[in-house]
């Protein structure tokens, strides 16, 4: 049985001020569903609950010292578009790449 219910899905989806059809609803729970099953082979694993949790990927890392997080000038959008061929507006248009049935 789903942790997760439609109405879940629904209220996830408000909240983040997406609106979702039935038939996105359904997608978002059956991948849920498969999420779920995964982390319940996860669970079976032997001594899991002793493993320590991990805050980054790079815990045992040594910084000494981060770059102080200083706002620049922010360039203007048409000077970053002046050799973009296919542009749409501000965005640029790329070939698709997924689902893209020509090899």
């Amino acid at each position: 049985m789903s942790k997760f219910t439609k109405e879940m899905v629904d209220s996830y989806a408000e909240k983040l001020l997406i609106g979702l059809t039935e038939e996105e609803n359904a997608m978002v729970l059956s991948e849920f569903d498969v999420i779920d099953k995964d982390i319940d082979i996860v669970n079976t694993i032997e001594g899991i609950e002793n493993v320590e949790v991990m805050t980054h990927a790079l815990d045992n890392m040594q910084i000494k010292e981060l770059r102080e997080d200083i706002a620049g000038v922010t360039p203007d959008i048409s000077d970053l578009l002046f050799n973009a061929k296919n542009k749409i507006g501000r965005e640029i248009e790329v070939p698709k790449v997924v689902g893209n049935d020509e090899v």
